[in-house]
């Protein structure tokens, strides 16, 4: 089965980070000089500790007393420090935060659109919740910690690298003191890593779950209420939710106890250099000066690395997020488009062949056997047969939403996959069973047949199939505003909606799946003529569900089992006794009548 690629368990970290990096080239654009500044803005914060030493040991407690104007001059030093510190941070942080936000609305824009490029069997087979969390929630993960986490990060770290080589200029006692007391958390950070690692990963996969269980019923809010199954799907809902806190609870759990594991290392630290700074003081081996910036340099030290327990935790939480996020990118699109290099087909009514085309989904046993199908230029087919039996995969490997496992489907002599996308889908369109309207204006639904169709193309388009009057009785006209998946208007007025958007693009090749199967009988009338119209004059292949559509085309296809067992017109088949369709028309004649 084709799903979107996980490739969360098997890169590291800083594999990871490259490729995110690869597929966000704007978070490298003026790196060096951002870190430039992180490393003033690290080198300034000790000078204050410097600055006091020197003060306590060379200001106030000189060989000749107090030294008025040097402590004016550390003091003056301290403050120039803390004002290019403050500077280089912004600057810093500015730049930082530009580039983190453009790199991430690459990613956010690249994952978005390969995800409608995603073959329709990872589509149907990944929730959607799952695939909506993986270009929202997961880039968010990423862009606060690329933004904040990162930016703590890069200071902190040159931070503690700057305090420990003043530290060892000090007191090399000292700095040992320190380093010993914080080696149990350095030591634990690898495990913490893969148990964060892990914990992480199972909270993004909760993510994605919690919002597929709350999406679908909001939008299947219909069949939830008719059948009175609000308390089950309330179950649902918070059992979802219970599974991701749950999954939180355990991955806070191990940040807890890292943390609390820094603060015990803080603490032995502060104490450590408190106890042996007096003890060597006594010695005579260290300053009072040298004590007191210790104490600075320790809080330098320590507070970075107990802020690095919780940019671990951001930093997993990221890293996880961002590899869900590549797994997308990397997951192929089945349908390679040859771009410009594509064949471009002529503007008319098309031909149609099948050359020994089979179909297979992963896994699975054949859909489709060795279909070898001529359709003429201008004739109007029906395919027909049971449910499963292969009709809709034909349809698809026609559109081209799929291709064949072997075989090749063409269009005037031209293999589907060498003519370019842009050239197919103006030359192909598909009429599905039910239109699917997007919450906007009537207009802009039907635009979508063409973009840049003006409002008179479009109502010239509802004169062609006859819509007119049905469009007068609108409340605003084209201006009529659908709701969300048109839902202010009845099954057979968005199917209306769809053959109106269908004559717009002006295809050559017409696939309906069956476009009257659904309405009540007043509109099945009115769609009728309008597919009367629609179809005039172009090739059009009908999946139908209903015997009677059949009886109106040109040539009837009969699929069973996967292959073609019959072709003809209706009134030839009919009469072959014991064939696949006359036991599918008797069946329907029996079940509908005469």
């Amino acid at each position: 089965m084709s799903t979107v690629m996980d490739s969360g368990e098997e890169i590291g970290a800083i594999a990871t980070i490259r490729r995110g990096v690869h597929f966000s080239p704007e978070l490298k654009d003026g790196i060096w000089l951002t870190l430039f500044f992180a490393v003033v803005a690290s080198c300034g914060q000790v000078v204050v500790p410097i600055a006091v030493q020197r003060t306590i040991d060379h200001g106030l407690n000189g060989p000749q007393g107090p030294d008025v104007a040097f402590t004016v001059e550390m003091g003056l030093a301290a403050a120039a420090a803390i004002l290019v510190t403050s500077v280089a941070s912004y600057l810093m942080t500015s730049r930082l935060f530009t580039s983190a936000e453009r790199g991430l609305a690459t990613l956010r824009i690249k994952a978005f659109r390969h995800v409608h490029d995603l073959p329709l069997l990872t589509q149907n087979t990944e929730r959607r919740g799952a695939l909506v969390s993986r270009v929202t929630s997961d880039v968010d993960q990423v862009s606060q910690f690329l933004v904040f986490g990162g930016l703590i990060f890069v200071v902190s770290v040159g931070q503690v690298l700057v305090a420990t080589i003043v530290m060892v200029v000090y007191s090399w006692q000292l700095a040992l003191v320190v380093w010993v007391c914080f080696a149990p958390l350095f030591l634990s950070l690898r495990f913490f890593q893969r148990k964060l690692t892990a914990a992480y990963g199972v909270v993004r996969q909760q993510v994605g779950v919690m919002l597929s269980a709350i999406s679908e019923p909001v939008v299947g809010a219909a069949v939830v209420r008719s059948y009175a199954v609000e308390d089950r799907t309330q179950d649902r809902i918070d059992r979802a939710v219970d599974e991701y806190k749950a999954a939180s609870t355990r991955a806070q759990g191990f940040t807890a106890f890292s943390f609390s594991l820094g603060g015990v290392s803080a603490g032995l630290a502060n104490a450590g250099v408190l106890i042996v700074g007096i003890w060597l003081g006594f010695a005579g081996d260290i300053t009072a000066g040298t004590v007191l910036a210790f104490a600075f340099l320790v809080s330098l030290f320590v507070g970075p690395v107990q802020m690095g327990t919780q940019i671990l935790t951001d930093a997993q939480n990221a890293i996880v997020s961002w590899r869900r996020v590549i797994g997308i990118l990397e997951t192929p699109a089945d349908l390679v488009d040859p771009g410009p290099d594509g064949v471009v087909l002529p503007h008319h009514a098309v031909d149609v062949s099948f050359r020994g085309v089979q179909f297979s989904y992963p896994s699975g046993p054949p859909v489709l056997r060795d279909v070898d199908l001529d359709i003429a230029a201008g004739s109007r087919v029906a395919v027909v047969g049971e449910t499963g039996s292969g009709k809709s995969t034909i349809a698809k490997l026609l559109t081209r939403l799929m291709d064949p496992t072997e075989g090749a489907v063409l269009l005037d002599g031209v293999d589907l996959r060498e003519i370019s996308q842009t050239s197919l889908r103006s030359s192909v369109v598909l009429v599905p069973q039910e239109g699917f309207l997007f919450d906007d204006t009537v207009a802009a639904n039907v635009r979508y047949g063409r973009l840049d169709a003006t409002d008179e193309e479009i109502l010239a388009a509802a004169d062609d199939i006859g819509l007119g009057d049905w469009l007068a009785g609108l409340p605003h006209g084209i201006a009529t505003r659908v709701g969300q998946r048109g839902e202010s208007m009845s099954a057979g007025e968005r199917q209306l909606v769809a053959l109106w958007r269908a004559q717009l693009a002006d295809p050559d090749l017409l696939v309906l799946d069956e476009a009257t199967s659904a309405v009540d009988p007043a509109l099945e009338m009115r769609i009728g003529r309008a597919l009367d119209r629609l179809m005039s004059g172009r090739t059009s292949v009908t999946i139908a569900h209903r015997l009677s559509t059949a009886e109106n085309a040109d040539e009837v296809v009969v699929v069973d089992k996967g292959r073609i067992v019959q072709r003809g017109p209706h009134d030839v088949l009919v009469r072959e006794e014991g064939s696949v369709y006359a036991g599918l028309h008797a069946s329907w004649v029996a079940q509908h009548g005469a």
